[in-house]
């Protein structure tokens, strides 16, 4: 097997991190439009993320934040976001680097994409096996005003990122388009 010295995973992910980035900027901007809202998966435990002690004892490893109707001050530069949230209706400010990212949906239309985590491409690139990702929690910040909040679980995604054009429902993986 020829060896992949272009590292065309990596690019891809770059690029779907700026599609992120891209919507997010728009979102600050603009506000978000007709019914679009974003659920947004990121790894509590990358660096850069900053989160109050209290959310990161409830989400030590990963959270699903839900970017819809109470969110505030949303901010984007070229490394990542930072926006105000209610959780619980405590407001607390999350800042988030697209790299921890892990997972983006816009239930809206049906469209999202899954990253390859950290660790599992530290692994790979050193031989080693990799861990087994923890599946995204339910998301943390709530959709509707005054809706409970979920008990925290490590457990997927109830919708499941769908292929926009063909509604196929099938999860977009980036390490599909690798050669083993």
């Amino acid at each position: 097997m020829a060896t992949d010295y272009i590292r065309y995973d990596i690019l891809a992910q770059a690029a779907l991190r700026g599609v992120v980035r891209t919507v997010l900027t728009d979102a600050a901007k603009k506000g978000l439009p007709g019914e679009h809202h974003f659920k947004i998966t990121f790894a509590t435990t990358a660096p850069g993320v900053r989160l109050s002690e209290r959310m990161r004892g409830q989400y030590p490893d990963a959270m699903t934040i839900v970017l819809q109707h109470q969110f505030w001050d949303l901010t984007v530069d070229d490394d990542g976001f930072e926006v105000g949230l209610s959780f619980g209706g405590i407001p607390e400010r999350v800042a988030v680097p697209f790299d921890a990212v892990t997972a983006f949906f816009d239930p809206a239309v049906q469209f999202g994409f899954q990253f390859e985590t950290l660790d599992k491409q530290a692994a790979e690139e050193q031989g080693a096996p990799a861990k087994t990702p923890t599946p995204a929690p339910p998301p943390a910040a709530i959709e509707k005003p005054d809706a409970a909040l979920p008990a925290p679980a490590h457990a997927a995604p109830a919708e499941p990122p769908r292929d926009a054009k063909s509604g196929s429902g099938e999860v977009v993986r980036l390490d599909r388009f690798r050669k083993k």
